[in-house]
């Protein structure tokens, strides 16, 4: 697989590269890999449940679909590119954190491409939209720290070149600006979640690895869940505490339940094969994951609080 995607880059970013990474103090790679954990999935995944959850669900599904449009346009744009990672091809750069770390850090299906920088990407994409929201100075001075620590750990690791993650900040902030904008001028948000998930499934036709069908089942569920809750579950928020943390456990653990037994009928081989039929069952199995969290599981709430109440 290492002889997959184009060797692009400029000299000084290679040069920068191995600087970084030779005066990395000993604590460093540690440290890196926390500032990086910032802007993956599981995270962002907790922050937004928080607030879908518990805080302001409308809020959410508009930051929700900033996120997952810069979720698919970052593989749908790597997929043309097909910019090797750094470490591929410059052997004084090391990969001190693969992407995949169960998967050869040579293997680009799962490593994924280098360009842009994903999780800088997504860290500006979230961070950014927190301080729309809610313009509040906290929330700007974290839109500006916590992508800037992301991009400059994703450098160190030396899982991306520099004008990576600084396309993936410019984009991030593109995206968190422009959309909004579209959704607010656009009443029918819905028909604006359809619209983007009919373009950006057109990558099924050149998109060969994981990260992109991945994207497509979350962005899926998660717009199915959007219509769904809002016709049929509509549920209630809350700012206590306890019911937070209660209910933000349980969203991880619905995750982590359901995504286990949706896997069951596939030996490993199969989803670790590479194929489209094992890229659609991905794409499948992540967008029944996200419809059960966000549509099905906050069912509950209400169906708890009732109980409680009768047994007052």
């Amino acid at each position: 697989m290492a002889e997959q995607g184009r060797t692009i880059f400029f000299e000084w970013e290679v040069y920068l590269m191995s600087f970084l990474q030779r005066h990395l103090p000993s604590f460093g790679v540690a440290l890196s890999s926390l500032f990086t954990m910032l802007g993956e999935e599981v995270v962002l995944i907790l922050i937004f449940g928080l607030i879908y959850w518990c805080l302001d669900k409308k809020a959410a599904k508009l930051i929700g679909t900033n996120l997952l449009v810069a979720i698919i346009i970052n593989p749908m744009i790597k997929n043309i590119v097909l910019r090797r990672r750094p470490y591929f091809d410059h052997e004084q750069i090391d990969c001190l954190r693969p992407v995949n770390d169960k998967a050869d850090i040579y293997d680009i299906t799962f490593q994924g491409y280098s360009f842009p920088s994903a999780h800088t990407f997504n860290a500006t994409v979230m961070y950014v939209s927190l301080w729309k929201t809610w313009r509040k100075h906290i929330f700007a001075i974290i839109a500006f720290i916590v992508p800037l620590l992301v991009a400059v750990s994703r450098v160190a690791l030396g899982n991306h070149y520099p004008t990576d993650v600084l396309t993936g900040w410019v984009l991030g902030i593109l995206i968190a600006v422009f959309m909004p904008v579209v959704m607010n001028r656009v009443k029918d948000h819905n028909l604006i979640r359809l619209v983007i998930f009919l373009i950006s499934s057109t990558g099924i036709f050149y998109c060969r690895t994981d990260d992109y069908f991945t994207a497509l089942g979350l962005m899926g569920g998660f717009f199915a869940a959007a219509f769904f809750e809002e016709k049929f579950v509509s549920f209630s928020q809350t700012r206590k505490p306890l019911a937070c943390i209660l209910r933000v456990a349980g969203g991880c653990l619905c995750y982590a339940v359901i995504n286990k037994i949706l896997k069951l009928p596939f030996s490993d081989d199969f989803l670790n094969s590479a194929t489209m039929s094992a890229h659609l069952v991905r794409s499948a199995r992540y967008m029944i994951t996200v419809f059960v969290m966000f549509a099905v599981y906050p069912m509950l709430f209400d169906l708890i609080k009732r109980r409680e109440q009768n047994e007052q």
